[in-house]
């Protein structure tokens, strides 16, 4: 911006001009609008300090940064599960869906001026499923001189998936699979 200065000096007229640079300070007033998660879900069994979710922010200040922490409020059960290290969020602990399918968890957002949000989320945890890890039998003895055919154990999985099912088969190929040819399943 220019200013022009005029006035008379003695018999004339002096004409002044002077250039003045003016700068603005943008000071940022207004606090962000939300937090966005990349994700909400996750699957179960996956290590620990593992990524759940990259954190971002919607703010109508362009140019602001931000920091995020768990805060305590509503919706801030799980807090202790997690960990933020810039703008992700990692499980501190190999989830497992068969102990725990959620998380609560209550997060803040600051830009760069000092406003905050806060906002509540549920993490779902996904099911995956699991191979049995072992199996029983409700005998391990039988009489002699049974009938053919009789019922000499049901076999029941070892599964952390409960609603799983299970087929049984004898295999070959193993020294223990030699009595395999007398005996046959039947279901369990």
């Amino acid at each position: 911006k220019y200013k022009w200065l005029s006035g008379k000096v003695d018999s004339g007229f002096l004409d002044l001009y002077e250039a003045i640079s003016l700068s603005q300070n943008f000071v940022s007033s207004k606090a962000p609008t939300n937090i966005n998660l990349s994700s909400t879900n996750f699957n179960e069994n996956i290590n620990a300090n593992s990524l759940i979710a990259t954190l971002s922010s919607s703010d109508t200040d362009n140019n602001d940064t931000f920091t995020y922490t768990l805060i305590s409020g509503d919706g801030d059960t799980d807090n202790s599960y997690f960990t933020i290290n810039g703008s992700s969020l990692l499980i501190n602990t190999s989830p497992n869906y068969e102990t725990k399918s959620s998380y609560s968890i209550r997060l803040k957002t600051t830009d760069n001026s000092g406003n905050e949000f806060t906002k509540a989320f549920t993490l779902t945890v996904n099911d995956i499923n699991e191979a049995p890890t072992s199996w029983n039998f409700s005998s391990y003895n039988f009489n002699e001189n049974i009938d053919r055919d009789s019922t000499i154990a049901i076999i029941s999985a070892v599964d952390e998936d409960q609603s799983d099912t299970h087929t049984f088969s004898l295999i070959d190929g193993y020294v223990e699979s030699s009595g395999n040819s007398n005996f046959y399943i039947d279901g369990n």
